[in-house]
């Protein structure tokens, strides 16, 4: 049984101390086919999945993270990367500059909201030197890293809501 995703969308909140459980594969296989649903330019699909369970691994990531503890942390870390020159090919400079980015970030909330679904926790990481991620993964260099998604059991207690923008206050309809 999963969660409505209304429900996972208002209710998620960014985990950063998690349980040492595994995640079950079936789980886990289930979170990156819904990455691989999101949406994306010209069916592109600019992406690749670096499923990272290695504690050596998550450590090199982790140190190119700002020390974002998460990283080690969590049982799994996703390093979601863009294929710049797949996005050249069809939409050419703005592809690869801007439609791959969106895509990729379009998989990384799918993912969230299905770990969120599963009741998996999850952070998603952007502050990193990509270059160094690319390198610790041992990812070709015609892929950028733009997110990491961390996963996991929450072990974190009783936290508040998070406060967001009512929709008139962010929305202007135009007739």
């Amino acid at each position: 049984m999963t969660k409505d995703i209304f429900a996972c969308m208002r209710e998620s909140q960014a985990v950063r101390t998690f349980k040492q459980d595994d995640i079950p594969e079936a789980d886990l296989t289930r979170i990156i086919e819904a990455a691989c649903w999101a949406p994306s330019a010209g069916n592109l699909q600019p992406w690749y999945f670096y499923v990272v369970k290695n504690e050596r691994v998550k450590a090199a990531i982790a140190e190119v993270c700002f020390e974002q503890e998460q990283i080690e942390a969590a049982p799994v870390c996703v390093v979601i990367m863009a294929d710049p020159a797949k996005s050249n090919d069809q939409y050419g400079e703005r592809g690869a500059q801007l439609y791959c980015l969106q895509d990729t970030a379009a998989a990384a909330e799918n993912m969230i909201l299905a770990a969120d679904a599963l009741e998996i926790g999850s952070c998603w990481v952007g502050a990193f030197d990509e270059r160094k991620v690319q390198q610790a993964v041992e990812a070709p260099p015609r892929l950028r890293a733009v997110a990491i998604i961390c996963l996991g059991y929450s072990n974190e207690q009783g936290r508040d809501g998070k406060e967001r923008y009512r929709v008139a206050e962010v929305t202007k309809i135009i007739h």
